[in-house]
C-alpha cells in the first residue's frame, strides 16, 4: 500500500511541476491554456443550478448517498461520475472541462476529451478515457426536464447522434463531418440535404504527442495547424467573422498543446532489463515509432490497413468528399503560398509516437486494449472489458480492469453500463497490430519495461 501511495504522490506532484513549468517558460503557451479555459467558444450545455441538482436524477443506491452528503461532497461525487477533475492548483471549484462563465453557464471546452488523468492523477493534455458525456447529457437534459427549463442543442442532438457508447471515447469525428458539412469553403452556413454518417467511437490521443507529429488526425491526411484546431467550434453561432477574430488565440493554443510533454514514469523501472528491451525495440518498432532519448526520431509513417489490421471503422468512415471539404476550406489555407498537403483517400493508419505511452492507456486508436501488456500478447486480449479502479496495473502497465463473460445490458445505471467495453460492437474491434507475435515471452517483457522510460 505504501509503494502505490508513494506512486500516485509523485505522479501528481510530477504533474503539477510539468504544468507550471511549462506556463511559466512561455508566455504563448500561458496564453493559449487561459484562452482554452477561460473563452466560452461555443453554446452552454447547462446551468450551475442544473449541475448541482443533477444528483436527484442518479440511479439508486447513489441517490440516497447523495442526498445525505454535503455539497461538496455531491459536488465531488459528481465530477467522480462524469469523467470530470479540477484545474491544477485552482481551488474555485470549476471543472478542467468546461469554462464556467460569471453567471454560472457551462460551456464544453478542449479538455473535455483531452484533459484526463494518469491513473487518478488529473493533467491537463491527458485523454480522459473516464469521459461520460452521453450520461452528462442525458442526467442534466432529464434535471431541465424537472427544472422546467429547456434543452440545449447537445441535449436535442444526443438523441439522433451518440455522443459516445462507452466512457472515455466519443464519436467527435462524426461531430466535425457534421459541422463541416454545413460549410462552404469560407466557413459561411449552407444549407443542403442532410447526410448520414457512420457513428463510431475513437479514443481521444494525449497532447504531448503533438509536438512530434506533423500532421493531424489518426490517419495523417491534413497538416497541423492552428486553424485545423478550431474546426470543432463550427456551431451555427460561429461564423466567419469568429475565426479571424480568434485565429491569434489559437495560435496561442498551438503554442501550449505543442509545448506539452508527458510524465515521467514514477515506479520502478528495471534498467537491465529496460536496456534489452531498448534494443529489441530500434530493430522491430522504431520503423514506425521512432527512436527516444535527445536524438529522437519520428517517422510519421502511415501503416497500411492491411499490414496494420486494426479496426477499419474510423478510416473508411471519413469520406474522400468530406477530407476533400476540408483541404478546400479556410482552416488547410493559413496565408502560406501553397495550400497544405492533404490527403483525400489515405490508406491506413499514422503510427503514433510513444512518448509516455505507459500513461496513455487504453491503446489503438478506439480505446480497444486496457493495458501494454495485452497489446504485446494480441491472442489475449479482453473480448469485454471494464475498469475497476484508478489505479495503474503496474504489472501490465495499464488500466485495472476486470473481464466479465457478457455485457450488462440490463444495468440501469448507464455510467456503469458504458463503462464495458465490447470489442464485438461495431468499430471496437481489438484486432491488429500483431507485431509483438515475432518477439519472444522474455523479448515482449524487456520492451514493456523500455516503453515505461518513454
Amino acid at each position: 500500500m505504501l509503494q502505490q501511495y508513494l506512486f500516485f504522490v509523485s505522479t501528481a506532484l510530477l504533474t503539477a511541476l510539468s504544468l507550471s513549468q511549462v506556463l511559466a517558460s512561455d508566455p504563448a503557451a500561458e496564453r493559449g491554456y487561459r484562452f482554452l479555459i477561460e473563452t466560452v467558444l461555443i453554446p452552454p450545455d447547462f446551468s450551475e443550478s442544473t449541475f448541482d441538482e443533477v444528483w436527484k436524477d442518479w440511479p439508486e443506491p447513489l441517490k440516497v448517498k447523495a442526498a445525505n452528503a454535503t455539497p461538496a461532497e455531491r459536488r465531488a461525487m459528481a465530477f467522480d461520475r462524469y469523467g470530470l477533475t479540477m484545474r491544477a492548483g485552482d481551488d474555485s471549484g470549476k471543472p478542467l472541462q468546461y469554462v464556467v462563465t460569471s453567471e454560472g453557464r457551462w460551456s464544453m471546452n478542449c479538455f473535455a476529451c483531452h484533459g484526463g488523468t494518469v491513473y487518478g492523477t488529473p493533467m491537463a493534455g491527458a485523454p480522459n478515457n473516464r469521459f461520460a458525456l452521453q450520461s452528462l447529457t442525458e442526467e442534466t437534459f432529464q434535471t431541465k426536464l424537472r427544472q422546467g427549463k429547456p434543452p440545449s442543442r447537445m441535449d436535442l442532438g444526443a438523441i439522433a447522434i451518440p455522443l459516445g457508447t462507452t466512457n472515455g471515447t466519443t464519436n467527435a469525428v462524426v461531430f466535425g463531418m457534421g459541422l463541416m458539412n454545413a460549410r462552404d469553403s469560407d466557413l459561411n452556413l449552407v444549407f443542403g440535404p442532410p447526410k448520414f454518417f457512420v457513428n463510431h467511437d475513437m479514443d481521444a490521443p494525449p497532447w504531448w504527442y503533438f509536438h512530434k507529429r506533423p500532421t493531424m488526425y489518426i490517419d495523417g491526411f491534413a497538416e497541423k495547424g492552428h486553424r485545423g484546431l478550431m474546426q470543432f467550434t463550427l456551431v451555427p453561432e460561429n461564423g466567419p467573422d469568429f475565426y479571424k477574430k480568434h485565429e491569434d488565440n489559437f495560435r496561442d493554443v498551438l503554442a501550449y498543446i505543442t509545448s506539452l510533454r508527458p510524465p515521467k514514469y514514477p515506479g520502478h523501472v528495471d534498467q537491465t532489463v529496460a536496456s534489452r528491451g531498448r534494443v529489441l525495440f530500434d530493430q522491430s518498432c522504431s520503423k514506425c515509432h521512432g527512436t527516444y532519448g535527445d536524438e529522437w526520431t519520428y517517422p510519421n509513417r502511415r501503416v497500411p490497413l492491411d499490414e496494420i489490421g486494426t479496426d477499419p471503422v474510423r478510416l473508411t468512415a471519413l469520406t474522400v468528399e468530406g477530407r476533400k471539404k476540408y483541404a478546400d476550406s479556410w482552416f488547410a489555407h493559413a496565408g502560406e503560398t501553397d495550400a497544405q498537403q492533404t490527403l483525400a483517400d489515405p490508406d491506413g493508419y499514422v503510427a503514433p509516437p510513444l512518448d509516455g505511452i505507459w500513461a496513455s492507456a487504453p491503446y489503438l486508436h478506439n480505446g480497444s486494449v486496457p493495458t501494454l501488456w495485452h497489446l504485446m500478447h494480441p491472442d489475449d486480449r479482453p473480448v469485454i472489458w471494464r475498469p475497476v479502479s484508478v489505479r495503474m496495473d503496474e504489472g501490465k502497465v495499464g488500466l485495472t480492469i476486470e473481464e466479465p463473460s457478457e455485457m450488462p445490458e440490463s444495468e440501469p445505471d448507464s455510467v456503469l453500463r458504458r463503462s464495458y467495453f465490447d470489442t464485438q460492437q461495431f468499430g471496437k474491434s481489438r484486432a491488429g497490430h500483431t507485431f509483438p507475435d515475432q518477439l519472444s515471452e522474455s523479448e515482449k517483457q524487456a520492451v514493456l519495461e523500455y516503453l515505461k522510460t518513454l
